[in-house]
Parts: C-alpha cells; sequence; structure tokens
C-alpha cells in the first residue's frame, strides 16, 4: 500500500516552538560526533544546519581539524562533552579509518538512552544497538546495511519496493528509516511509512546529506526535550527533517529564477530558518 505524503501541515505539528519560559536547554540540545581529518566539513555543515532548525544548544565532539572549522563558522558551538537530547554521528566519516577508541564512543551511545542519528560512516554499527535508532541511508548504504542484517539487495526500481525495504529494515532492528531519495521514504519497525517529496534534483551535491542529518539531530532533540520519544514520534521527526531539507533545497534554488538554479550544500543550511518560519506562521494562521 502506498505511504501517504509527508506536508508542511505535518511539520508543524512535530516541530517544536520555543516559549518565553524556554532556556537553551529546554529548547533541546543536539550533540554531534561527527566529521573527520579527511572530511572535515561535514562536521561544519551538520552543525550548522542544527543551529538554522533553531535548537537551543550544539555540542560537538570531534577532531581538531573539524572542530576548528565547526568554531570558525559557528562560535556558539560547545566543544565539551556535557547534557544532549539527541545524537547524530557518522557524518563525513568512514569506518574503515575510524580507530578503537571511537568506535567504543560511538557504541556507548547507541547502547544508551537517548536517540541516535546514524548517518553515513556509523551505519556499520547498527546491529545491535539498543537506544533509539533513526538511519538515513541513500540506497547503496541501506543495501551494505540490509546486508549486515542478513537481508537481500534492495530492489530500487520504484518507490513501492523502497517502502517495503525500508520497512523491512526498519523491522530488522527495531528502529527508524530515512530512506534518502528523489522520494525519500520514512517507516519504523511497526509499519508506520511516509514519502517525502518536497526537494529538488538540484539537492544531488556533496555535503547536503551532512546538513540533512543536522536537520534530523536538531528536530529530534526538541522532540525529546517534550517528552515525545515514542518510534512515530521519531519517525514524524524524520519525515519533518526531509521536508525542511526538501523545501530549503528548493527555496535556495529558486532564488536564481526560473526553475532553478545550482545550489551548495550551505545554501541549504542558510535557507532553512525561513522556511521553518513560514510553516509555524501558516499554522499559527
Amino acid at each position: 500500500m502506498t505511504a501517504k505524503e509527508w506536508t508542511g501541515e505535518d511539520c508543524s505539528r512535530a516541530l517544536r516552538r520555543p516559549t518565553a519560559r524556554d532556556d537553551k536547554y529546554s529548547r533541546g540540545v543536539v550533540g554531534l560526533r561527527a566529521g573527520s581529518t579527511r572530511y572535515p566539513g561535514a562536521a561544519m555543515l551538520g552543525v550548522e544546519a542544527a543551529w538554522r532548525t533553531g535548537t537551543g544548544m550544539v555540542r560537538y565532539l570531534g577532531p581538531e581539524r573539524a572542530q576548528d572549522l565547526v568554531l570558525q563558522r559557528r562560535p556558539e558551538t560547545v566543544t565539551a562533552d556535557g547534557r544532549v537530547q539527541a545524537w547524530v554521528i557518522g557524518s563525513g566519516t568512514d569506518a574503515a579509518e575510524r580507530d578503537a577508541a571511537e568506535t567504543a564512543a560511538l557504541r556507548g551511545l547507541l547502547k544508551g538512552d537517548l536517540p541516535v542519528v546514524v548517518d553515513a560512516g556509523a551505519l556499520d554499527l547498527v546491529v545491535g544497538a539498543s537506544a533509539p535508532v533513526i538511519v538515513t541511508p541513500h540506497a547503496r548504504e541501506l543495501d551494505r546495511l540490509r546486508s549486515d542484517l542478513g537481508l537481500p539487495s534492495m530492489d530500487a526500481t520504484d518507490d513501492d519496493a523502497r517502502e517495503d525495504a525500508a520497512r523491512e529494515t526498519a523491522a530488522a532492528f527495531g528502529g527508524v528509516v530515512l530512506l534518502k531519495g528523489a522520494t525519500t521514504i520514512v517507516a519504523t519497525a511497526d509499519g508506520w511509512t511516509r514519502r517525502v517529496r518536497a526537494g529538488t534534483p538540484w539537492l544531488a551535491t556533496a555535503g547536503t546529506g551532512d546538513v540533512l542529518a543536522g536537520v534530523l539531530g536538531a528536530v529530534t532533540a526538541g522532540a525529546v526535550a517534550e517528552d515525545r520519544v515514542g518510534l512515530e514520534d521519531l519517525a514524524a521527526c524524520a519525515a519533518t527533517a526531509a521536508w525542511l531539507h526538501g523545501t530549503a533545497g528548493r527555496a535556495a534554488s529558486g532564488i536564481h529564477g526560473g526553475a532553478g538554479g545550482p545550489i551548495t550544500a550551505l545554501d541549504v543550511a542558510e535557507a532553512l530558518p525561513r522556511v521553518i518560519a513560514e510553516v509555524l506562521s501558516d499554522s499559527i494562521a
């Protein structure tokens, strides 16, 4: 059965609105263990996206080169360990280059109680995780994860087949799958499934996945701050992040006129505040 479309109205219900009673902790704190010496820009992009999505605080833990880039771009970022309500791990990393200490730290997060957004170079650690997990693979990464889980390769010929694969994968590890693509599929272990078609082909460019991971971390931290931590709550966070990311990409591309023009990952992050403001304004009106 074809999944429902996720809309801006759905996003307005999933996003956390700040109130006069809030402080930086109550608005949500997202932690990122992302980026590497080889790919330091991924850390900066994820952190930038988390801030632009409206989180109360971002903590970044990573290599010195990546940390320097983060602080140059976003000096308000905290680079010491501490209170966090959701984690983002793996963006801009390579499992083959991960040392034993980092592997142990990531496994510790995946055995904890907090939601963890697992991207790119940390997807190999999903099997056996007990934390609430949202994975964010593209098609090739999903096939590798499915292999780790003892599942066959995905039939990527149409969206119905991708939905089936996303649901099956989510059920195999007990979490949420956000399967990236022209149509993004979000599915849970209990079968909740949605499609997101908010984007533009111009989003197929380096770094936009790092931005998506940062958006998702921020949205998830906000949900945790309101005690919305069930599987469908986390799936709603994933679908909302995908919609915001796609809509921000379309908005950034549309600045060029016509059917849109080229964008960079940072353009997408910078378009997020306006998109979020419009979503929340529409929901209030």
